[in-house]
């Protein structure tokens, strides 16, 4: 088993509901929930939207390899009505993305696949619902602890708790 870190995020549709529904999948394809954020809302990041994002963390227990997983995300945002991932490389609005943050302390780097998610310490919108239920984690290729990197991180996007 291994101990895997995923970003949820939506910002298309019904925000929540994604959410919920990528939650329930999650459980169902990929493994156990061990511990979930709050919902933050954050503007989008990259890219231009009028919509914000709705965004969460949760620690699941999984058997699936790195690449399994990727795989199975990518399934759960198919359902969830996401069409593409980019598009010539540009961030889109999107019903549901699910991010692989981390896989164990494991780092993987393959054609479509990059562990841990590249630009973490770069992101408020993942750092503050990591920090909520893992601040101690160490980020294996970095080295600092989550509240570390949220505490010297340069984003000054505001992320607000909603739920």
């Amino acid at each position: 088993m291994a101990l895997v870190f995923l970003g949820l995020g939506s910002n298309k549709g019904n925000r929540l509901a994604y959410l919920l529904g990528g939650l329930e999948n999650i459980k169902r394809d990929i493994g156990a929930i061990q511990t979930q954020s709050s919902v933050y809302q954050t503007a989008a990041w990259g890219f231009f939207s009028e919509t914000d994002f709705y965004n969460m963390v949760v620690s699941v227990l999984t058997e699936l390899s790195p690449e399994d997983l990727l795989r199975t995300c990518e399934l759960i945002e198919k359902k969830a009505g996401r069409e593409k991932k980019t598009v010539r490389k540009e961030y889109q609005n999107r019903t549901l993305d699910l991010d692989i943050l981390f896989y164990d302390s494991m780092q993987v780097a393959s054609h479509n696949l990059v562990i841990p998610h590249p630009k973490i310490e770069e992101r408020k919108f993942v750092l503050v619902p990591l920090n909520e239920i893992a601040p101690d984690w160490e980020h294996p290729v970095l080295k600092k602890k989550i509240k570390e990197l949220l505490y010297t991180c340069s984003d000054t996007m505001e992320v607000t708790k909603i739920h």
